[in-house]
C-alpha cells in the first residue's frame, strides 16, 4: 500500500505576494502575517468583527453591487461555493464592498436577497472606505490601487482569499473561474478552492 503524502497549503506573507497588491508598510513581513481586527456592517445592519469569524475558516473577496464586469461572475461562483459549504459549520464567507458610499445596508440586503445569500454563512459588508482599503491591502493582500495620489481609489481584483482558523492567508483563487483549467499552476479555480477548504478542515482536526 502506498501512502499519499499529506498535502499542506502554504502560508502567504506579504513578501511572497505581488507588491502591487500589498501596502508598502507591510511588504517586508516574511512570517507571522495575520488578518487584522476589523469592524464593518453587514446586509442586516449588524456589526461584524473578527470575533464573528473566530475559529472559522473563511473566504474573503472584494466587490461592489453595481459592478458590470467581473463581479457578477464572482458572485455566481461565491453562491456556488456557499451551497457547497453550507453544511460545514466551521466555514464562512465574507464579501467587502469597495464602494461603501453606494452599497448601503438596504442596497446590500436587496443584493443578498436577489443572490440567495444565507445570512448565517455569508456577510456582505460595508463601512469606512479607508478601513476597507487598509484591510484589503494590509491584511488580505488582494486589492490593487489606482494612481498613488488616489489612495483610496481601489481597483478590486478577481481574487478569492482563503483564510484559516488562525487568521492566516492560505491561498488565492480566481473568483471568475469555477472549474476551468488555468495556464498558470499558481492560479487555482473555485472548485480547487473547495478542495483546499476541505484540506484545512482536516488540518484543524
Amino acid at each position: 500500500m502506498v501512502l499519499k503524502p499529506n498535502k499542506k497549503l502554504p502560508f502567504y506573507a506579504p513578501n511572497l505576494v505581488n507588491p502591487e497588491l500589498v501596502d508598502s508598510t507591510v511588504q517586508h513581513i516574511a512570517n507571522k502575517h495575520m488578518i487584522a481586527n476589523f469592524r464593518f456592517i453587514n446586509q442586516n445592519g449588524k456589526i461584524i468583527t473578527q470575533k464573528d469569524y473566530e475559529g472559522k475558516i473563511y473566504v474573503a473577496d472584494f466587490f461592489f453591487t453595481t459592478c458590470p464586469t467581473i463581479c457578477p461572475k464572482m458572485t455566481t461562483n461565491m453562491v456556488w461555493l456557499q451551497n457547497q459549504i453550507k453544511n460545514y459549520p466551521k466555514v464562512m464567507l465574507l464579501s467587502h464592498s469597495v464602494t461603501p458610499d453606494i452599497d448601503s445596508v438596504p442596497v446590500l440586503k436587496k443584493y443578498a436577497l436577489e443572490k440567495g445569500v444565507i445570512d448565517t454563512k455569508w456577510n456582505l459588508v460595508t463601512g469606512d472606505k479607508k478601513d476597507i482599503y487598509y484591510i484589503a491591502r494590509k491584511s488580505y493582500l488582494a486589492v490593487k490601487t489606482g494612481k498613488p495620489e488616489e489612495l483610496y481609489d481601489m481597483v478590486h481584483t478577481e481574487n478569492f482569499v482563503l483564510v484559516d482558523a488562525k487568521r492566516r492567508v492560505r491561498g488565492f483563487y480566481d473568483g471568475t473561474n469555477l472549474d476551468q483549467p488555468t495556464n498558470d499552476p499558481k492560479i487555482k479555480n473555485v472548485a480547487q478552492l473547495l478542495e483546499d477548504i476541505k484540506l484545512l478542515l482536516e488540518e484543524d482536526k
